[in-house]
């Protein structure tokens, strides 16, 4: 059964990543040909509905070097659709905390599955809430392994980490971690 539903979340992710933007060409009334390039969850702009966890994070002073992580990953169209997701999202304090040099290598275009796969560690298909996370669950993480919770004093933690704050987004949720999950 385990399994089965593994298989099933990796289907889900390869469906996410696999999109791609696709263009279309209109005519408008006066038959002049121009090109409308399609976009998806990521290109909804929408004043009444809550935001998406792409949409919180870039109006995060705390998140700068996260979202240029997921841009530099292209994993933005990914973490706009529908979800549910958890995102494990580390501050930009807690990338500082890596070896000089570390995060300007994974910006390079040529270490985007490397990045992909450290972001994959941050993300859990489902909506997992702080209150309901028990003292030694595990999740899988969409790559990279598992992720253990721990409570303790009335705080949760994952690998080690403290969440600090939740947030809620229209495609599930945030938990800022004041560290950066490394797969093992």
């Amino acid at each position: 059964m385990k399994k089965s539903i593994q298989l099933l979340l990796l289907a889900c992710l390869f469906a996410f990543f696999g999109c791609k933007n696709n263009s279309e060409t209109t005519k408008n009334s006066t038959n002049e040909n121009t090109e409308t390039t399609s976009t998806g969850q990521e290109g909804v702009v929408d004043e009444n509905s809550a935001p998406n966890i792409v949409q919180v994070a870039s109006g995060s002073k705390d998140h700068t070097t996260l979202v240029a992580a997921v841009k530099a990953a292209e994993l933005v169209r990914a973490l706009s659709n529908a979800g549910p997701f958890t995102v494990f999202a580390p501050t930009n304090a807690a990338f500082d905390k890596l070896p000089a040099g570390t995060v300007e290598g994974l910006l390079k275009p040529e270490k985007k599955g490397d990045l992909q796969n450290i972001l994959g560690y941050h993300t859990y298909v489902g909506n997992l809430k702080a209150e309901y996370m028990q003292d030694g669950q595990e999740f899988d993480m969409v790559f990279g392994g598992k992720v253990k919770i721990t409570k303790k004093d009335d705080k949760t933690y994952v690998n080690g980490s403290e969440l600090v704050a939740s947030i809620q987004t229209s495609n599930g949720i945030i938990h800022v971690i004041g560290d950066v999950l490394l797969p093992k």
